[in-house]
């Protein structure tokens, strides 16, 4: 995986981990929408709701279900997709059911295959502000998304690669 030349400290959240399953079962669980419901929230949330049409201007949407029944619906355009290894996102709309101020922030998901065996798993979430990212930090960035990043490991692992 290439060094990350452009994070900027003040708007950025970064999450690089190493997972045990292969590249090519990773990347389908991001991007096969009946798999992501399976993993993409932090349990005890849910996702009950999930589309994605991977393609450039193609749409990812998920509904989260909470514990105490408030659902929180994210909407995404794929910007750019490099089959197998990365995919950049721009949400449509409130982010994270309006708990941030802005509606404007960037993922840039990217996947390597690991030395040994596995996947590099990098997450570069960019935000327009400071206070949004400061926002998304303080609801548990890093520990929300290494959870899901962890379930979605569990669930790759129980996959087969297609033929």
């Amino acid at each position: 995986m290439a060094p990350l030349e452009d994070f900027d400290p003040d708007r950025d959240l970064l999450l690089e981990l190493t997972l045990e399953a292969p590249r090519a079962l990773v990347w389908r669980c991001w991007t096969e929408a009946d798999l992501m419901k399976q993993w993409f929230a932090p349990k005890p949330f849910t996702t009950p709701e999930a589309e994605v049409d991977l393609r450039p201007g193609g749409l990812c949407r998920t509904v989260m279900a909470c514990p105490d029944g408030m659902r929180i619906t994210n909407m995404w355009t794929y910007v750019a997709i490099e089959p197998g290894t990365r995919t950049i996102s721009a949400n449509i709309g409130p982010l994270c059911g309006g708990m941030l101020k802005s509606s404007v922030m960037t993922v840039d998901l990217q996947f390597a295959d690991a030395p040994g065996g596995g996947t590099q798993y990098r997450a570069h979430v960019r935000h327009w502000t400071t206070a949004d990212r400061d926002a998304h930090a303080a609801m548990g960035f890093t520990e929300g998304w290494t959870q899901c990043a962890r379930q979605l490991d569990a669930l790759a692992g129980t996959l087969s690669i297609p033929a």
